[in-house]
C-alpha cells in the first residue's frame, strides 16, 4: 500500500510541476551563407530540396515522402511518414523577398503544431544571414515535462540543418 501512495505522490508531483513549466517553446538559430537571399530562399520554399538539408529527413531516408502544390506558392506541402521521424507535414503559407513561413504539423509520435519561420537578411552582395525560427505550444502535461530536453535536442538539429543548408547552397 505504501508503494501505491508513493507512486500516486510522484504522479501528483509531476502533474503539479508540469503546471508551472512553460507552455510554449521557441528555437532560433542563424548562419551566414555566401549566397544572395533569393538564392537561399529558393532552396527553402521549394520543398523538393527539403530532404537534402533537413537533419530529420536524413535520419530516416526510408521514410515515405509526398510533395504537393506548386514550389514556392502558398499550399506547397511536404508530408512524411517514417519509423524514426514519425508522421507529419510542412506547409508553406506565406513568403516574400526576405521571409518564408510554414505550418508544421506532427501527427505521430505525438500530435502537435508549430510555426517554422525563415528570415533572409542580406549582409553584403553575396552574403546572407539566414535565421530559422520554430515556435509552438507544449501541451499539458507530457510535452511540458519534456520541454527542456526537447529544446536542447532541437537546437542541435537546427544547427546541423543550417550547416547542411550552407553546404548545399555554397556548393551549387
Amino acid at each position: 500500500m505504501i508503494i501505491i501512495y508513493i507512486l500516486a505522490g510522484l504522479i501528483v508531483g509531476l502533474l503539479i510541476m508540469a503546471a508551472f513549466m512553460p507552455n510554449k517553446y521557441r528555437i532560433e538559430k542563424s548562419v551566414i551563407i555566401s549566397r544572395s537571399p533569393s538564392d537561399i530562399k529558393e532552396k527553402i520554399v521549394n520543398l523538393e530540396n527539403y530532404s537534402r538539408w533537413n537533419p530529420w529527413q536524413q535520419m530516416d531516408p526510408a521514410a515515405q515522402k509526398r510533395i504537393t502544390g506548386r514550389a514556392g506558392a502558398p499550399g506547397h506541402k511536404y508530408e512524411w511518414n517514417g519509423k524514426k521521424v514519425g508522421n507529419g507535414s510542412l506547409t508553406l503559407y506565406a513568403s516574400d523577398d526576405r521571409t518564408a513561413n510554414f505550418d508544421l504539423e506532427f501527427i505521430k509520435p505525438m500530435k502537435s503544431k508549430a510555426k517554422d519561420n525563415w528570415q533572409f537578411e542580406p549582409i553584403s552582395e553575396n552574403e546572407t544571414r539566414v535565421t530559422w525560427d520554430n515556435n509552438g505550444e507544449l501541451p499539458y502535461p507530457t510535452a511540458r515535462l519534456i520541454g527542456p530536453f526537447l529544446k536542447k535536442n532541437l537546437e542541435k538539429q537546427f544547427t546541423a540543418g543550417l550547416d547542411n543548408l550552407k553546404k548545399m547552397c555554397e556548393n551549387c
